[in-house]
């Protein structure tokens, strides 16, 4: 999913291969409704909470829960609920920086609050990554941290764990976007659309002296001989690495009679027979497997337990020459040089990347694959990679569904007594095993 440039972008904690993964597309939960209920009109909310120093000393009637980020934009009904049911204590920005964030948890201004949201991703990451030096100053009321995104590499849900507070991500909301984006970003593959968009567009960049090759033969032949470098993806074996719920939804657009594809997968822990026959997927048990059996690779998993990636030289090297490959997951599992070495070679013919190792800069190598338009010594095409900037799960109906699940979260939990809608680190709770 994306994320804004005030979102930490740090190592990661990932959840390790013994978390509970979803067994099927979004569409089978039965969650709360994502579809907006209101308009986004100016309508008075709560307020920015500025800390004031009787906040420690007040004792609520209902818990508190610590807001941070932007105020509800769309779910009002909701909210309506929410803050029925709690104290909403949501601090300023200036707040929320880190070293007045570590402050005011030392100093306990915001009192014993039960529950932390954190709504969007465009706010609310500020005080930078939730390690033990933020992690350790929480209250023993916490109880839950429901946030925003797919992704949680930006908070140690190990250590959250341990101190017995659940950690809720918001990726049922984000998946169905992810999966649209790429089977986009599969198609670019086998249709090369970077070579074809940016021979289409050479005549207005040579007219504003931005490039100097030849306008109109870069055109006549991308028209000439892009289709000896395309295919259709019917028939076409679509390798998933990950086969959650972006990965099944992947599978059900792409297996789908619309394009056709054979789906095939590989997961830490295989999904159920009634899933796989539904989708028509095969398992294979180890990723070398796999690679070797498919037309394109997506990269669709949670970012590896060791912060290492899992795509390099040596796994490249079981693909089959002219292979694609397309990366929607985290850019630290894809080792870019590698991948690089690999275009270079004709090992891979086609990639795809939404998210980079080094955000926001992007490889330059592969920058020169996607914007280049003159074949090279070797005669392979040009344009052969797509390039987007963390994109995948950028929706207004992502947004919605981010915001709806971090309430929904911390109602079942705090207020209900329930379990969780979208918990990720119930290994980690005190009480609980692997």
């Amino acid at each position: 999913m994306a994320e804004p440039t005030n979102t930490p972008m740090p190592a990661s904690t990932p959840v390790p291969a013994s978390t509970p993964r979803s067994s099927s597309p979004l569409q089978r939960y039965s969650i709360p409704s994502l579809t907006p209920n209101a308009t986004t009109a100016t309508i008075p909310l709560w307020p920015s909470t500025t800390s004031s120093p009787d906040t420690a000393s007040r004792k609520p009637q209902r818990p508190i829960v610590l807001h941070i980020g932007d105020p509800i934009k769309y779910n009002f009904d909701t909210y309506a609920e929410f803050s029925a049911a709690f104290e909403v204590i949501r601090p300023p920005t200036p707040e929320r920086e880190r070293s007045e964030f570590i402050r005011a948890l030392k100093e306990k201004i915001w009192g014993d609050f039960s529950a932390i949201s954190r709504p969007f991703w465009g706010t609310g990451g500020e005080m930078g990554r939730w390690d033990a030096e933020l992690i350790d100053l929480l209250p023993p009321s916490v109880k839950i941290f429901a946030s925003a995104g797919a992704g949680f590499d930006w908070a140690d849900t190990k250590l959250l764990g341990e101190r017995g507070i659940m950690y809720c991500n918001s990726g049922l909301a984000a998946a169905e976007a992810v999966a649209d984006f790429s089977v986009a970003m599969i198609i670019s593959t086998f249709r090369h659309l970077p070579w074809c968009m940016n021979a289409a567009t050479l005549p207005y960049l040579s007219s504003s002296g931005s490039t100097t090759v030849d306008a109109k033969k870069a055109f006549r032949e991308c028209h000439a001989r892009a289709t000896a470098a395309s295919h259709n993806p019917r028939g076409h074996t679509l390798g998933l690495i990950g086969f959650g719920n972006i990965g099944q939804q992947i599978a059900a657009k792409m297996g789908s009679s619309a394009f056709g594809m054979k789906i095939a997968y590989y997961d830490v822990v295989r999904k159920p027979m009634e899933v796989e026959k539904e989708l028509n997927a095969t398992f294979h048990d180890t990723l070398g497997g796999l690679m070797k059996v498919s037309d394109c690779v997506v990269l669709c998993t949670p970012a590896s337990a060791d912060g290492r990636p899992i795509i390099t030289a040596e796994t490249l090297r079981y693909l089959r020459p002219g292979t694609r490959f397309v990366n929607i997951a985290r850019g630290s599992l894809m080792d870019e040089e590698a991948l690089a070495d690999a275009l270079d070679s004709g090992v891979v013919g086609a990639a795809a990347l939404d998210v980079h190792m080094d955000e926001p800069r992007v490889s330059e190598r592969l920058v020169k694959m996607a914007t280049g338009l003159e074949f090279d010594e070797r005669g392979y095409h040009p344009g052969r990679v797509m390039l987007t900037c963390h994109n995948a799960g950028g929706t207004v109906e992502t947004h919605v569904g981010f915001e709806e699940l971090s309430m929904r979260n911390i109602l079942a939990v705090v207020r209900d007594g329930k379990e969780a809608v979208t918990p990720v680190n119930l290994h980690w709770l005190r009480g609980k095993t692997t």
